[in-house]
């Protein structure tokens, strides 16, 4: 049971990543990143919408507290997929993934100064580490494949930001309140900000569509599922810890590339994924000691 909230938290960056794949898949396909997004939110929401409504008298929030901070989850998770993907846009997939991943530095120095937890040499240099391998495994490092400017650095840090804040937003909702209640506001929150996002026409369309299967595994293990394990994992483990551990996802999305997409590694990145794990298993037996 020691290693139960890390063992939820690394489920779900793992099926994060296989999300990134599936929705790198349904992009291909013509489909934009805003209706994409939606339709991982939209049916996250249905899922956990019908556990809450199996027992809603025992579901009900019961404070404003726990509204608030789930409703902010909402805006965290709604910020980190549309600031995220704009990066994309603005640079490319190595500058907005190495920018998004600084999101364990933004959550140490809240936790720091918060009083949540401590400051430790051990945490920052997991820190360092992990940041050191996102690096080499996005190829961030080379100038010929990571142009930069200031919209996408703006928006890149952006949806750090926003992933640190669905971090302590989780965090919170989940200590107030119970796992349904806590996603069920904080998917209507991300479904409502998402639609006024997303192309709407487009958005009909998927219902139409022969992809509709694809977008419905999408839901399914990229919020229905993952999202669903995080938050019992987030009230078993600190906020900095679950960051951290929450960075194999882009190790899951390489290793998807490869085996389903034809990507290819060259031996670099397998540095930078092994960097990754290793101080990933470093922190979770650290965790499970204290």
């Amino acid at each position: 049971m020691k290693y139960i909230g890390v063992t939820f938290i690394l489920t779900a960056a793992v099926l994060w990543g296989m999300t990134g794949g599936v929705a790198d898949i349904l992009m291909d396909k013509g489909w934009s990143p805003g209706v994409i997004s939606f339709y991982r939110g939209a049916v996250g929401l249905v899922c956990v919408f019908i556990w809450f409504i199996i027992k809603p008298r025992q579901h009900m929030p019961r404070t404003y507290s726990l509204v608030l901070w789930a409703a902010l989850a909402g805006v965290g998770v709604a910020g980190n997929f549309t600031l995220y993907f704009l990066s994309i846009e603005s640079s490319s997939i190595a500058v907005a993934a190495t920018l998004m991943y600084t999101a364990p530095v933004f959550v140490m120095l809240a936790s720091f100064f918060l009083g949540i937890e401590r400051s430790s040499w051990l945490k920052w240099g997991c820190i360092v580490s992990v940041l050191i391998g996102i690096v080499l495994l996005t190829g961030a490092y080379s100038s010929s494949g990571a142009s930069v400017n200031l919209t996408g650095a703006l928006t890149g840090l952006g949806s750090g930001l926003s992933y640190a804040l669905f971090i302590f937003a989780f965090k919170k909702a989940a200590a107030e309140g119970s796992a349904p209640t806590t996603l069920t506001i904080s998917f209507i929150v991300f479904s409502i900000l998402l639609f006024f996002y997303m192309d709407i026409q487009e958005a009909a369309s998927v219902l139409t569509s022969e992809d509709l299967p694809l977008f419905i595994v999408l839901g399914l293990i990229g919020a229905g599922i993952s999202f669903v394990l995080y938050v019992f994992g987030i009230k078993r483990t600190a906020p900095t810890t679950a960051s951290i551990v929450a960075m194999v996802e882009p190790v899951t999305a390489s290793i998807f590339g490869v085996l389903i997409l034809s990507d290819s590694l060259s031996l670099i990145q397998g540095a930078g994924m092994v960097i990754i794990l290793v101080t990933i298993t470093l922190l979770s037996f650290k965790q499970a000691q204290d």
